[in-house]
């Protein structure tokens, strides 16, 4: 009598996972029998990933915390199929006005939390001969006024991206890039909400130059077509899966604007 072994099932870290395209991928993840890694900041969020059918694991993390990170790493333990760097900020504002904190606040999220994450975890991706996927932005290629924070963030990560597949490229780990436009998530309503907030720290002279280029950025904003991130979902999807991942996905309606304009 032959026996069949049920091979173990895939798993990945999803980064970010609790809101937008971190909770929407870690959804889908887990409903076509992946062992998903959802990180989270607060008991409220663990709450509601463990509530995600299939095999999801709440992982408390904090990408900016060395401590998170290894305590982390050591969690999902020493084999993952990928890890989706999901997790970010959106700082706004005009360079003249953005408070240094928050400044370093956009880097150390998006690129310098990214990293520790990858770093910490990457004998574990090596060991399952898996992906990596960063998730950037349009914004990387097309810069705005207003949104050169996240903008220079999300360049530094595309760079940083590319040398990092360069140098994994022999080690059995893909990485892959997806950038997606403006979508429908809660990142960007808060991104639209704050923007006063981030960009006019330099006073009322200051505020004088620039008031009326926020509120038109802002309207600019809010006015734009959001689009689902079912398509950015799709792509992480084919970087994780597929037999020959791209090592770039521009996403959205935008995309197309963006490579015309190039």
């Amino acid at each position: 009598m032959s026996h069949t072994t049920t091979p173990p099932a895939r798993s990945v870290l999803v980064t970010g996972a609790t809101g937008g395209l971190g909770f929407a991928v870690a959804r889908r993840l887990a409903a076509e029998g992946w062992t998903v890694h959802a990180a989270h900041r607060t008991p409220a969020d663990a709450r509601r990933l463990a509530e995600l059918p299939g095999d999801v694991r709440p992982v408390e993390l904090d990408v900016t915390d060395e401590a998170s990170v290894r305590a982390a790493a050591e969690q999902v333990g020493g084999r993952l199929d990928g890890l989706v760097n999901s997790a970010g900020l959106i700082v706004q504002g005009f360079w003249e006005q953005v408070p240094g904190d928050a400044l370093r606040r956009q880097f150390d999220v998006n690129v310098l939390g990214l990293m520790a994450v990858t770093r910490a975890t990457l004998p574990a991706v090596r060991a399952g001969g898996g992906r990596i996927v960063n998730i950037g932005a349009l914004s990387s290629l097309v810069a705005l006024p207003f949104f050169g924070p996240i903008a220079a963030s999300k360049a530094a990560l595309a760079s940083l991206t590319d040398s990092l597949r360069i140098e994994l490229r022999h080690q059995g780990v893909r990485v892959a890039l997806v950038e997606p436009g403006a979508m429908q998530t809660e990142i960007f309503d808060r991104a639209v909400r704050s923007g006063r907030a981030d960009g006019l720290a330099g006073g009322p002279d200051v505020e004088r130059f620039y008031a009326r280029a926020v509120e038109s950025a802002a309207a600019s904003v809010a006015a734009s077509k959001l689009h689902p991130v079912d398509a950015a979902v799709a792509a992480v999807h084919h970087a994780l899966t597929a037999r020959r991942p791209r090592t770039r996905y521009l996403v959205g309606p935008d995309a197309r604007t963006v490579r015309v304009a190039r």
